[in-house]
């Protein structure tokens, strides 16, 4: 079984044209795809939106029943779907459900005149599945029969590159488990591991990587000895398991960010204080300072190189998902180092205006 990479995510939205329209013209997403009760999908609207190599489906269940809508209902708008490219579907399959899966929507076969595309879907974590897409002929259709897909019309640039990890959050106890799942049944391996405390808070974190190194979770778990923060409050708003955030890979984080500012997106805050001590902790950075904290990007190391990096604020009611821009620069890792970094940035600037050291917010400290 080889797992290439991630085919797509879909999401599961309340209202799939207006969820476009802000991947769209904020994000810098383009319109490349739908399907709806014209094409056969008689209960749901999907539209197919495209940017460098990130393929992401938004999808509206029709009725009450359709599972998009029940998703909603539950959880609000957010990825329901983790899709994962794969040489022969069908085979993986048998061999996932063999391993221990959940089969959930057995192979089915899509075919039209330049293109076949074989689907089979398993269980993943929370509501979330995994759907498995094996492709044949024009890679240019995505689902041939039920997606109509237009051409690109040269718009929207490229200003990111393509997933770079999930970051999925699980109710306490259930990180171990999780880990176990994706090891036995997927055959990932256990690539990083750590207890991350600070001001009170604390959370277990492990890192599982196919062995093609195209898919990568970053599994994070609370510890509710300490203090409650933000993937207790994730957890309470969708009710559950889930993709806490989207970590999406550029090329080049400052004109990404200083672009999608401009278009709207909105991008967590950092003290201004952390940028006072971030060559001391990093070393020299090949980017201006000053722009650094005009923009509010991140930086870290670890023994491969330095990583940039930036949070969104959630763009969904429940303030659940969220984005991260991420511009790796030989950095393996995720940024773990910035979690205390930013602690003792905001204790400096409380330190200097004369007040009472007291913990970021969760827009200040991301996991």
């Amino acid at each position: 079984m080889d797992i290439r990479g991630i085919d797509h995510i879909e999401l599961f939205v309340g209202d799939a044209r207006q969820a476009a329209f802000y991947f769209d013209r904020a994000v810098g997403f383009q319109l490349r795809g739908q399907g709806g009760p014209e094409t056969g999908l008689a209960d749901q609207r999907s539209l197919v939106l495209c940017q460098g190599d990130v393929r992401m489906v938004l999808t509206t269940g029709l009725t009450a029943e359709h599972p998009a809508a029940r998703y909603v209902q539950r959880h609000g708008d957010g990825v329901a779907v983790v899709a994962l490219e794969v040489d022969d579907a069908a085979g993986a399959y048998a061999e996932l459900v063999r391993r221990g899966a959940a089969g959930v929507t057995p192979p089915t076969t899509h075919t039209g005149a330049d293109a076949e595309v074989v689907t089979a879907e398993v269980g993943g974590f929370g509501d979330v599945l995994h759907r498995l897409v094996s492709r044949r002929g024009d890679p240019g259709e995505f689902l041939p029969g039920a997606v109509d897909m237009t051409p690109p019309d040269g718009g929207g640039g490229k200003l990111l590159a393509e997933i770079d990890h999930l970051a999925v959050c699980v109710p306490p106890g259930q990180l171990d488990e999780t880990v176990r799942y994706y090891r036995d049944v997927f055959g990932f391996a256990e690539i990083f591991t750590e207890h991350v405390e600070v001001a009170g808070q604390a959370m277990n974190s492990t890192v599982v990587q196919s062995p093609s190194g195209r898919v990568t979770l970053v599994l994070l778990e609370p510890d509710r000895s300490r203090r409650p923060g933000q993937l207790d409050a994730f957890l309470d708003q969708h009710v559950g398991a889930g993709v806490q955030h989207l970590g999406l890979r550029t090329d080049d984080i400052v004109t990404a960010v200083t672009v999608l500012a401009e278009r709207g997106v909105r991008f967590a805050g950092t003290p201004a204080s952390y940028y006072d001590a971030l060559e001391g902790r990093v070393g020299p950075v090949d980017a201006p300072l000053d722009r650094l904290r005009e923009l509010g990007v991140l930086v870290d190391r670890d023994h491969g190189g330095q990583l940039l990096q930036i949070f969104t604020e959630s763009m969904h009611v429940r303030r659940t998902l969220f984005l991260e821009l991420i511009e790796r620069r030989g950095a393996r890792t995720f940024g773990s180092g910035n979690i205390k970094a930013l602690y003792e940035a905001k204790e400096r600037e409380l330190a200097a205006a004369g007040a009472t050291a007291a913990a970021p917010t969760a827009q200040e400290v991301r996991a």
